[in-house]
C-alpha cells in the first residue's frame, strides 16, 4: 500500500460519525500509566520540599498571575468539580487553557487532579484535568501554602514512627 492510499483510508475513517470508534483499552491504559506515574511523582514533590519553591514549569509566574486575574476568587483548599466543570465554567476554563495552547508543551493532555488539597491522589479525591488546569490550580496552592499540609502531615508521621520505633525498641516492661 502506498502513501496516497494510506491518505485516502485515514480521510475515509475521518468521514465516520465520531458514535462509531470506540476507545482503544492499550491507549487508555498507557494513558492511566502516564497519569498514575505523574501523579506519584508529583506527590512525591509535595512530600518532601518547600511547595512555595517549587517550580511546576518555566513560566509558573505567567500562569500564577493569569490565573488569579481569571479565577481570582477560586477555593483552592477544596476545588468543587461540578462548578468547575459546570457549562459557563467549561468555558472560562476553555479560553484561559487556549492561551498556553502554544506556550505549554501538552497543555491540554489529561491529567489527574487533586480535588482536596490536604489529600493523596485517591479515586475519591481525584478527578481528570487538562495539564493546564493543574498547572494553574497546584501552582497557586504552592505559591498560597495550601500544600504545605501535605509535606508537614508527612514530616509528623515520620516522627510518630520514629518515635514509635524507638520505644518498641528500648522497652521497659
Amino acid at each position: 500500500m502506498s502513501i496516497g492510499d494510506d491518505l485516502l483510508a485515514g480521510c475515509g475513517a475521518l468521514s465516520h460519525s465520531a458514535d462509531s470508534y470506540e476507545n482503544d483499552p492499550r491507549i487508555e491504559q498507557l494513558w492511566a500509566q502516564t497519569a498514575y506515574e505523574h501523579a506519584e511523582v508529583h506527590f512525591n514533590l509535595l512530600s518532601s520540599v518547600d511547595t512555595k519553591l517549587l517550580r511546576l514549569t518555566p513560566i509558573d509566574e505567567e500562569i500564577y498571575k493569569h490565573f488569579r486575574e481569571q479565577f481570582p476568587g477560586l477555593k483552592l483548599d477544596t476545588v468543587d468539580e461540578d462548578h468547575m466543570k459546570s457549562n459557563e465554567q467549561k468555558e472560562i476554563w476553555r479560553n484561559f487553557c487556549e492561551h498556553y495552547k502554544t506556550k505549554l508543551e501538552n497543555y491540554n493532555f489529561a491529567t489527574l487532579l487533586r480535588l482536596k488539597c490536604d489529600g493523596d491522589y485517591t479515586p475519591e479525591n481525584t478527578t481528570i484535568a487538562p495539564k493546564i488546569q493543574f498547572y494553574a490550580i497546584e501552582i497557586a496552592r504552592n505559591r498560597e501554602g495550601f500544600n504545605d499540609v501535605i509535606r508537614l502531615k508527612k514530616k509528623k508521621k515520620k516522627n510518630v514512627s520514629y518515635f514509635l520505633k524507638v520505644v518498641e525498641k528500648d522497652r521497659l516492661f
